[in-house]
Order: structure tokens, then sequence, then C-alpha cells
């Protein structure tokens, strides 16, 4: 979309966030597609640290899976802002920065938990947000320093930022993974929210590395579930004895430090770059429930 990439010689990826969930995906993706992939060893916030890995290296596309998300969530980033913006914000424009110096695309996974439903695009409505949509929810610091970098990152055009959100897979034991959360929940909120299904989209920003794809891009499968579509899947496929309670958002309030983003963006862009995409309740049902199952098929 306008960057002159390194399209010319065989792929090379370098990846941040070697011990992240995502970036420790996206190396296993690089084997099994046959890519030669090297995880980066520098620090985000350390300027020379990436001039020399990218020196040492030479790729031909960069990745950055590396981030603050806060232990055991969000609320961590509250009582440390400063660790969050050093590597959320610092860290992010430094590396940014490098790669357009050196004409290099970097795929920025970056988070769609920058907006909440409000009157133009209200719950249950199927308006989602747009990709050039200004954010419109600073409730949590981890979102508002996401926000603020990615209105920054507007201004580079060697970066592609994928707005993921509420990321799950097929791996039911990682915590990282939003049905793992929620089935450790005591109590979950029911709302219908864009979600990322990580075995299906992962694969597909491989490919936007591979197109020279920039910009920002909602990374969401079409459409919205509830945690209690969720719950319900699980249950069918996975647990029939497993049973939950819910509360309101007011409740919850009360039992978290920030507030929680829900929205719902809209993927037609994703799509039209990608149609085989599948909704969000088809990818759950083939990518996550399906490998899971252990209920007798009907």
């Amino acid at each position: 979309m306008g960057f002159p990439a390194n399209s010319e010689k065989p792929f090379k990826f370098l990846i941040y966030g070697r011990t992240g969930w995502i970036g420790g995906i996206l190396g296993k993706l690089c084997e099994a597609q046959g890519i030669d992939y090297v995880y980066g060893s520098g620090r985000l916030e350390n300027r020379s640290s990436l001039e020399s890995d990218i020196s040492t290296i030479k790729p031909t596309h960069v990745f950055n899976a590396a981030g603050v998300t806060g232990r055991p969530n969000v609320d961590w980033c509250e009582s440390h802002k400063v660790e969050t913006i050093r590597t959320n914000v610092v860290g992010t424009l430094t590396l940014a920065d490098v790669c357009r110096e050196k004409g290099l695309i970097l795929i920025n996974y970056a988070t769609g938990c920058i907006f909440e439903y409000d009157a133009g695009h209200p719950l249950g409505s199927g308006i989602g947000f747009k990709e050039e949509d200004t954010p419109n929810f600073t409730g949590s610091f981890y979102s508002k320093t996401k926000a603020m970098v990615e209105e920054l990152l507007k201004n580079y055009e060697n970066v592609c930022t994928l707005r993921v959100r509420m990321p799950i897979s097929a791996d039911l034991t990682n915590p990282r993974n939003f049905i793992t959360k929620i089935t450790r929940y005591e109590k979950v909120v029911d709302i219908p929210n864009s979600m990322t299904i990580l075995d299906e989209l992962l694969p597909i920003s491989l490919e936007m590395a591979k197109r020279n794809l920039t910009g920002i891009w909602n990374f969401t499968n079409p459409g919205v579930v509830s945690h209690n579509e969720i719950l319900e899947m699980y249950r069918d496929y996975v647990d029939p004895s497993f049973s939950w309670k819910n509360f309101t958002l007011e409740e919850q309030a009360k039992v978290i430090v920030a507030p929680r983003s829900n929205n719902e963006l809209d993927a037609s862009k994703l799509s039209k770059e990608f149609p085989e995409m599948k909704s969000i309740k088809e990818s759950l049902i083939e990518y996550v429930f399906k490998p899971n199952r252990k209920t007798p098929i009907a």
C-alpha cells in the first residue's frame, strides 16, 4: 500500500515477542511454512539494540508482538504506568522509526480495545467501528497508551497496525486465551464483542506481510459473539457439566480497577482482502471447539 518493501529476495522475518503468546505462535507458523525467521534479542526501547538486530539479521519484514498487557490483566498497568509507557509507547515507536529508516515494513500487533459502544455504534446494531474512526475508550491506562501510539503510527507509512481483540486460540490451557479466562472467572458479564481467532488470523497476518500491506486494519473475525454464547459452546463441545454465573457491568466495576472495553469492529476491510475469512461464530467452531471436542457428536 505505497511503501516500497523488500520483496525481491526470499522472506526473512524478524519477530519481537519470543516469550509472548502471539510471538510464540508466529515462530511455529514460520516453521510450518518454511519461512526463515529469527527472534529479535534487542529491547524495544533501546534503539541501538534494534539497529544491531536488523543489521545482523537483514530481515525482509519485522513483526512486533512484544508489549505490556499486564499480569494477570490490564489492571497491572494502572499501577505500573512508566513501565507500560516504556514498552507500549517508547518501544513501539522506536521500532517503527528504526524500521522506516531501514526501509522495512513493520507488522504491529496492536489492540482494538480502544473503542466502546456509543450512540453512533450501539450495542446490537451491527454498526462496527471502522479503521479511520477515532478511539473513544480511554477507561484503562493500557488502552490510553495504545490509542496514543496508534495515532502517532498513522504517520509511519511503513507500519501495518493490526487491531487484535480478546484473542482466542485452540489452546484452552493458555491463561491468556479469552475462553480460558472466562471459564475460570467466578462471574462473567454477557456482552457481544468482536474477537480475534488467532488460529485463523495469524496466518493471515503473515500473508499480509508478504503482500506488503500497511495502514490500520481491524484484525477481528466478522461479527460479534457474547460471553454466554462462547460458554454455551464450551459446555456443548468440551464440558457438559460446566456452569457459570453472570453479573452486570456495575457489579463487575466493583471487582476490577480499570473499566474494560466492549465494542464491535467493522471487519469488512480485512474481509475484502481475505474473502475466505470465517465469521466469528463459524471460526470458533471450526478452529477452537471442533479440535477440542470431548462430547459425543449428536
